[in-house]
């Protein structure tokens, strides 16, 4: 097996990946106003073609939250046993689950992606089981299934939930047995294939419901693994940002690395990135190609904020009767429904909310402490 050692100098603001698949050592040396970044990687091109590719899930962190979940994977991936990453949309799964692979016994062999959110109920069992020439009207050949072209590597099921039971039931024996038939065929296949799922439901509750096996998901859960969302990882939002940015500028043909303003920065760290690290991406890019200066002054977490959109009208309070008696109750819900309000159009930003208040950032504070606990 040909080992390779590539060394790249690169300016001191640029970030690179901390884990890149096929990657056994990555170590910095900080020479003077550049970084020295050493790769170990077991075959030839591994790094170049990922690079070149723009591998779009970056394993890249440094707080320790993140870090507790890569030794959690790097454990996981050694036992030839099935796994399921649990995470929000835009958490990172696919690259969980690629490093799960590469880092596996089975790295030489297929890593096969199936997108069940993608496929149609009544396509899944043929793409993940094949089927036989004249199985059903259009099948003019023999098709294999991804179970086969996943043979001794790693299947990845995305949206795991998602599978049909009658599908799951054809899955639940090829994990028990190794075996399976393909749709229009009674002869029996034989496959040795890991499998990942992922998800971002609550599959114990769809098993409560009736729309998950109780028996696949003894079967599936060996090893459940949990992504921290970004919210969680205060340390890696700059981390992450700045990477994107100059991967950004990279492609922008821009010859200055981008910097962030200060403001910028307390915005990104206080925002709450219900999208997680998608989001952060899609933010830092947009506002990476928008800007005509190395910093950048601003960003847009919502895109589809339109200029353009009508005032709403006024609400006016009826003319009726109080209940004078319930004034401090009244008080009460009416703050917290311009807290609530001003949050959800300031996309989290604490500091944007008070804004819309017309509110000091120490007033707002004092009103979210007050109120925490209810929103």
């Amino acid at each position: 097996m040909p080992i390779v050692f590539l060394r790249e100098k690169l300016p001191a603001q640029t970030i690179v990946p901390l884990f890149l698949p096929y990657s056994q050592v990555v170590c910095y040396r900080n020479v003077g106003k550049t970084y020295q970044l050493w790769y170990f990687l077991p075959r030839e091109g591994s790094l170049m073609e990922h690079v070149q590719s723009g591998y779009s899930q970056q394993l890249l962190g440094e707080s320790e939250v993140f870090l507790d979940f890569q030794g959690q994977l790097s454990r996981a991936a050694k036992v030839n046993r099935s796994v399921l990453l649990v995470g929000e949309r835009g958490s990172g799964k696919e690259g969980a689950a690629r490093r799960l692979h590469f880092l596996s016994p089975r790295w030489q062999h297929a890593l096969v992606t199936v997108n069940c959110a993608a496929l149609p109920p009544s396509l899944i069992e043929t793409e993940l089981f094949g089927y036989e020439q004249g199985a059903f009207t259009g099948a003019q050949k023999t098709r294999k299934g991804r179970f086969e072209e996943a043979e001794g590597g790693t299947l990845f099921l995305d949206e795991i939930g998602l599978i049909p039971l009658e599908v799951q039931e054809k899955i639940l024996r090829a994990v028990e047995y190794g075996t399976f038939e393909r749709v229009g065929s009674s002869v029996t296949h034989e496959v040795d294939v890991r499998i990942i799922g992922a998800t971002n439901t609550d599959l114990p509750q769809l098993c409560k419901e009736g729309k998950f096996k109780e028996d696949l998901l003894d079967r599936l859960s060996f090893e459940v693994l949990f992504l921290p969302p970004l919210r969680k990882r205060e340390e890696d939002i700059m981390l992450l940002a700045n990477y994107f940015a100059s991967k950004m500028a990279l492609e922008c043909g821009k010859s200055d690395m981008p910097r962030f303003s200060p403001q910028v920065v307390e915005h990104l760290k206080e925002y709450s990135w219900p999208g997680n690290v998608r989001e952060l991406k899609n933010v830092v890019e947009r506002a990476v190609y928008r800007s005509d200066s190395p910093t950048i002054e601003e960003v847009q977490f919502d895109p589809f904020s339109n200029p353009y959109s009508p005032e709403p009208p006024e609400t006016r309070i009826p003319d009726k009767e109080l209940d004078l008696a319930r004034y401090e109750q009244a008080r009460e819900e009416l703050e917290l429904s311009y807290l609530r309000s001003s949050l959800e159009k300031g996309k989290g930003n604490q500091k944007e909310a008070a804004k819309l208040l017309n509110l000091t950032y120490d007033q707002f504070r004092g009103l979210y402490r007050k109120y925490k606990d209810q929103l």
